[in-house]
């Protein structure tokens, strides 16, 4: 697995006209800037629990809707989707749980996403992308 690094990170997810072209729709931004960054992160950690943290997750390449939660949105911008784009975009092995490092990294990578590029605020003050913040 890569080291976080947001700056890199998020230059070569750019580079993918796929990766790049993910948006929240008005839905979406309401319910991240009605719930918070902390919250909607509690939630994107639950569903890494529940839908990718196995080493062979059910429906894997097909368990991340599109559309629906900001989570889903992110998780498809930053190839955090399934295991196969977290292979090979964030070099994290198929066919082997996650590790807590490596569901922190993906939480990470999906809050950079949301705050870049859903306008999501931080209003606690806390540094989200440090991996000891508890979620």
């Amino acid at each position: 697995m890569m080291p976080f690094q947001p700056d890199a990170l998020w230059r070569r997810l750019q580079t993918s006209p796929f990766r790049a072209r993910f948006r929240l729709n008005a839905k979406d931004q309401t319910y991240l800037d009605g719930k918070g960054l902390p919250l909607i992160l509690s939630h994107a950690r639950d569903f890494i629990d529940r839908r990718l943290a196995a080493a062979h997750p059910k429906n894997d390449g097909k368990q991340t809707p599109m559309r629906g939660h900001p989570v889903f949105v992110a998780q498809h911008a930053t190839a955090t989707c399934c295991r196969g784009c977290l292979e090979k975009w964030h070099g994290i092995p198929q066919g082997v749980a996650l590790d807590e490092q490596q569901k922190d990294y993906i939480v990470q990578a999906i809050a950079l996403w949301l705050v870049r590029r859903g306008g999501a605020r931080n209003l606690s003050g806390a540094n989200i992308f440090d991996p000891d913040r508890g979620l």
